[in-house]
């Protein structure tokens, strides 16, 4: 493991309370405990206690989806504004994903502008979908060609599934459905071309990929199951899921890793927690089972802690650069 204090973790969520003042009594996560007495104060001792020297902050879903046109905008932005505050109080402990009011690609475009040029925060953060389109939806892509452009990193976090009439089983979404709403979103980027067209897209797709690892394989086979796939086929799927980025929140266990580092290698995979959304003794397991993984040797596990993130966090790094 690597030395106390060296981990970043890329998937550790924040609430500011202006954000949860606005979200009010809707229920963010059906059937999810919202951790509205987040506070920064709280994040720094886990991080302490863990061995974590930076956390990259993020808004988990619903993301401002729950506020149309303008108020949306405006609670991206005192978002934004907090976060990058935060990152001003502590420079060393905390980054933060933007942000943006999605599925308004022209409000997010003028957000991504002014959260990484004006406030400088670390990248962006997106959920899988927006009402009824994953992130393979045409509209979504000159937004992501201008990432892709400025060389951010994009971490995609799982919404809720868009179905309303999709059977749960009375199961909130996170405990399964988040995994499969990665997937959904994953396989519409393969299959709009958008992974091809975009090479350098640099996506951290959350907890490991969601059933990526093993499903990779068979999406190879859709020209094979359906001919008209055949001209929307990728050019190399296993390639294509390569080239992403994966965080191991709630994954880092002897499951999930075998599959994950076979299909990203180590040179792709990140450190996250998912605290406060997960607690803090899930942290303690997801470290123990990052640390105790046999199938990396130390100088990998060393690259998964702590210097993956840092190349692909330029400001990041520069900031915890003496």
């Amino acid at each position: 493991m690597p030395a106390p204090t060296s981990l970043i973790d890329v998937h550790h969520h924040a609430v500011p309370p202006l954000y949860a003042e606005a979200l009010g009594a809707r229920k963010a996560i059906p059937g999810v405990d919202y951790p509205t007495s987040w506070t920064p104060e709280r994040s720094l001792e886990v991080m302490d206690a863990h061995g974590i020297a930076a956390a990259v902050l993020s808004i988990t879903a619903p993301g401002v989806t729950f506020l149309d046109g303008p108020d949306a905008s405006k609670l991206a932005r005192q978002v934004n504004e907090y976060f990058a505050e935060l990152v001003r109080e502590h420079p060393t402990r905390f980054g933060a994903f933007a942000i943006l009011p999605l599925p308004d690609v022209a409000a997010a475009r003028a957000e991504l502008d002014y959260a990484l040029g004006e406030l400088g925060l670390d990248g962006v953060g997106v959920l899988t979908s927006y009402g009824q389109r994953y992130l393979g939806d045409p509209e979504f892509e000159p937004l992501f060609a201008e990432i892709a452009e400025r060389g951010t990193a994009v971490h995609v976090h799982p919404a809720t599934p868009p179905n309303r009439d999709l059977a749960t089983f009375d199961l909130p979404a996170s405990l399964y459905e988040f995994t499969f709403e990665t997937t959904r979103t994953a396989a519409s980027l393969l299959f709009n071309g958008v992974l091809d067209r975009l090479p350098d897209l640099r996506l951290i797709l959350s907890h490991a990929g969601g059933t990526l690892p093993f499903l990779a394989r068979r999406l190879t086979y859709g020209p094979t199951i359906g001919a008209y796939l055949k001209d929307r086929a990728p050019q190399d799927v296993i390639s294509a899921l390569g080239r992403l980025h994966y965080d191991i929140a709630m994954s880092a266990n002897e499951f999930a890793l075998p599959a994950l580092t076979r299909l990203a290698g180590t040179g792709r995979i990140l450190y996250g927690s998912d605290y406060p959304f997960m607690p803090a003794s899930h942290t303690t397991e997801n470290t123990a089972g990052f640390a105790a993984y046999d199938g990396w040797t130390e100088a990998e596990r060393a690259e998964i802690g702590r210097a993956n993130a840092l190349r692909l966090l330029p400001t990041l790094a520069a900031r915890l650069t003496p």
